[in-house]
């Protein structure tokens, strides 16, 4: 089924496929960022030789356990690591050795190509949201995530202009049996949306399933040759590899498809408290999982990540938009630079209950953070909320509307002739304004970004309008991007194959909520 699929697409579709292209509604989609402004680097070179050389103590002295694994312990021994049980010590010099052959960066390809991004130098992509099992809304409150509510996620992404990527697990939508929701969850990104998706990571067989979708969404030929998916993979910090993680891992590096290998880190809880402390454990969690991705396969692709965050220590609660994650994910990103590889952090990362002042201050925090730190693949872009644990709607369309400031800040300043504006001044002169000048007028649609959610009105037409407030209107941008969709064109033999893929897999296997 699936390489019938995928040569019905490889021959461009049929004649309904082309007239659905011809009547689909095209929503507009800014291309993924490319910074033209530096990165703010934190640490010294000394610094960062230094943290460099504790990692590679840390790899060869305490070293790492790769657990319920023995094949990995093989891969290991093989290449010339000691194996002590399940604990691998790496000799200095091995793993960044073998991570030396993983790209500096890759495209993941969208089924729709214009919506293709890179991954890797000085481009920026944007992902939503990834894994809480709640939502919020203002109708309804916070609530288990459903299946509908990921699907609204979805749409949203996708009406998204400053969005370049579908996400993963936008939300966990906890009335479908653990077992099956993935199925459900990638036909969404597949058909939903065109823009690049996320595979599943929650079970080996999950992302085999993730692949085999992928080969009847783009034919099997063109997913073992080309990256369609770039998925998350977390370390269980402190240095251990589980055995469902590295599954998938193994899965996706085996058929080229790229992830994200990142430490999941509440600094003082999994990590030292000291910046260095911490961006030492990152880099040997970093290096030692990115190796045994080239192991598996050498040039898979994979993303140097680094989720990290500091601990209240009073509450045990983790704070989010802090001085000290800031400084280790500008360290992190050095160190990413000087390995050669892309790197992922940050997001509209936050602590706070409701989309308020609180989400706002951390969010920005974390947002400009990431922007300034180079990092290449942000998940968690927008719609975060109470630490990860909800996915906000109005949030989410709140940080997708911030995201247009990125994009305007990363152009940096331009410099060129009519930049310089010499004839503006010399038409207004001293004493005039500048409104009606040939300058402005040539420019004043392109020349200051404007959020499409806030406010700007007079005080007496926002009163008269109801007074509502940010999360009032985000509510109502929620309601009209909605109420705006449409789903993108699909080749019907693709979406029939898909469908057929979803349902027999499913009827394969009992429903599980464990």
């Amino acid at each position: 089924m699936v390489e019938a699929a995928g040569r019905r697409r490889a021959r461009g579709g049929g004649g309904a496929a082309r007239r659905a292209e011809r009547t689909a509604v095209s929503v507009e989609t800014a291309r993924f960022i490319e910074r033209n402004i530096p990165n703010f680097e934190v640490l010294t070179t000394e610094a960062l030789e230094i943290i460099e050389y504790n990692a590679e103590t840390v790899l060869e002295e305490i070293g790492v356990n790769f657990v319920n694994n023995p094949a990995a312990l093989d891969l290991w021994r093989n290449a010339g690591a000691d194996i002590d049980g399940e604990r691998v010590r790496i000799p200095r010099g091995l793993a960044r050795q073998l991570c030396s052959t993983a790209p500096q960066s890759y495209t993941q390809h969208a089924r729709n190509p214009a919506r293709n991004v890179e991954i890797g130098g000085k481009s920026l992509v944007l992902a939503p949201v990834y894994g809480p099992p709640f939502v919020r809304d203002v109708a309804g409150g916070r609530r288990y995530a459903t299946m509908e509510d990921f699907r609204k996620f979805v749409k949203l992404g996708y009406m998204s202009k400053w969005l370049h990527h579908s996400g993963g697990t936008v939300c966990e939508p906890t009335d479908i049996p653990v077992n099956k929701r993935h199925l459900d969850m990638l036909q969404a990104h597949m058909t939903l949306s065109d823009k690049p998706f996320m595979g599943s990571v929650t079970e080996p067989s999950r992302a085999q399933d993730s692949v085999d979708m992928c080969e009847i969404l783009f034919g099997k030929d063109f997913v073992q040759k080309n990256t369609v998916m770039t998925s998350l993979i977390n370390i269980n910090s402190p240095l251990t590899f589980d055995d469902v993680m590295m599954g998938s891992l193994e899965v996706y590096a085996r058929n080229n498809q790229a992830s994200v290998i990142s430490p999941f880190i509440v600094g003082g809880a999994m990590a030292p408290v000291s910046v260095a402390g911490t961006l030492t454990q990152v880099l040997a969690e970093v290096l030692a999982g990115i190796a045994y991705s080239q192991l598996i396969r050498k040039g898979a692709p994979v993303i140097f990540g680094a989720f990290v965050t500091s601990i209240d220590m009073n509450s045990g609660a983790p704070t989010f938009g802090t001085p000290e994650a800031s400084h280790v994910t500008y360290g992190a990103g050095q160190l990413a630079r000087r390995l050669g590889l892309p790197f992922r952090s940050s997001g509209s990362f936050c602590g706070s209950k409701l989309p308020d002042a609180q989400a706002a201050y951390e969010t920005a925090n974390s947002l400009n953070m990431g922007l300034l730190s180079g990092v290449n693949f942000m998940l968690h872009a927008c719609g975060w909320l109470e630490g990860g644990l909800v996915s906000s709607f109005e949030k989410f369309v709140m940080d997708a509307d911030q995201l247009g400031a990125l994009h305007k800040f990363a152009q940096g300043v331009n410099i060129d002739e009519e930049a310089q504006a010499l004839d503006a001044m010399r038409e207004v002169g001293p004493g005039g304004h500048y409104l009606g000048c040939a300058h402005t007028q040539a420019h004043f649609k392109t020349a200051f970004w404007r959020s499409e959610t806030f406010d700007y009105k007079p005080f007496e037409t926002w009163d008269e309008e109801g007074a509502r407030d940010s999360e009032a209107l985000a509510a109502l941008r929620v309601e009209k991007l909605l109420n705006d969709y449409q789903q993108p064109a699909l080749d019907p033999a693709i979406n029939e194959a898909l469908n057929a893929y979803v349902a027999e897999k499913k009827a394969s296997m009992p429903d599980a909520f464990m």
